[in-house]
């Protein structure tokens, strides 16, 4: 069950003292859904953001892209997992999620969090993506990364060039799936601003909006994925969008929601797993249920 909202004043004193489904098998990526989009209500919430463990952190307005909060914005640090939005958006771009794609034997070669794909099994690019999304399967992004990018480092050219075409400015990525690599960096500002062109998307919002997943194995073998965004069932509210998680890194956490007419997207950057799922609760209350000046 969802816990109840806590009024808005413990927001205000934590401030101050504080200082399922089935694989979908039909797709049409060309023209993608996207969210009806009601008048933007960006005004600042009225009271003082709470503070927050993160090392860096921002807040914007998911319509407007304006900016509530920001710490430590611009640092440039490696975001993990948080990446995988790139890569969702770029597999979008690429067409037909109903696209058939082979397992090979190099797309298994990753750590774990992994979903255990053999070589020669045969998935959609829609059931590996929202797998991606859902669970963070690090053999799922090298998968589709070849097939796409035609190698790991062809993929990344196209997450570099979609990233700049976004205006994401301070980022570089060398793989599709946020494990540690030399010269791989982004931002806090610039995760955000990935997160919101995600978040327009119906398809992507579906599948960061889905608690548990039943994946088929080509096997026929079914498996439950849970989300690994906690947020999903702490606040009812919350519908997205992506967990992060290396040593370097910390803990990551991009978390969107809508409420009363409301959407924003927190981008909370090198906390820790005491603190990253607050951190991220905290400010995306703080934003969308404080009155607005």
């Amino acid at each position: 069950m969802f816990r109840r909202f806590r009024p808005l004043a413990l927001l205000a004193l934590a401030a101050l003292g504080s200082c399922g489904g089935e694989p979908q098998t039909r797709h049409h990526v060309q023209n993608y859904p996207t969210q009806p989009a009601p008048p933007a209500s960006d005004g600042v919430p009225a009271i003082a953001p709470p503070q927050i463990y993160g090392e860096s952190a921002i807040v914007i307005d998911a319509r407007s892209g304006k900016v509530f909060y920001a710490k430590n914005a611009d640092s440039i640090r490696p975001v993990a997992s948080t990446q995988k939005i790139i890569t969702a958006l770029v597999v979008l771009d690429a067409g037909s999620l109903d696209k058939r794609i082979t397992i090979e034997n190099s797309d298994t070669a990753c750590e774990p969090t992994k979903l255990y794909l053999r070589p020669g099994e045969v998935y959609t690019r829609g059931a590996l993506t929202k797998a991606l999304m859902v669970k963070s399967g690090n053999d799922v992004a090298r998968a589709l990364a070849r097939d796409i990018g035609g190698s790991q480092e062809g993929f990344s050219a196209l997450m570099n060039r979609k990233a700049a075409s976004l205006g994401m400015r301070n980022s570089n990525f060398i793989n599709p799936n946020g494990l540690p690599a030399p010269g791989q960096y982004s931002t806090a500002r610039d995760i955000a601003i990935a997160a919101r062109h995600a978040y327009r998307s119906g398809t992507i919002r579906s599948w960061t909006n889905t608690q548990k997943y039943t994946f088929q194995y080509a096997s026929g073998r079914t498996k439950v994925l849970e989300n690994t965004n906690k947020l999903l069932k702490s606040v009812p509210y919350c519908d997205g969008m992506k967990t992060g998680t290396t040593n370097r890194a910390g803990r990551c956490l991009v978390a969107t929601g809508t409420y009363n007419g409301r959407s924003a997207i927190t981008v909370v950057l090198k906390s820790n797993s005491r603190h990253v799922w607050d951190d991220s609760e905290k400010l995306l209350r703080w934003a969308l249920e404080s009155p607005r000046r």
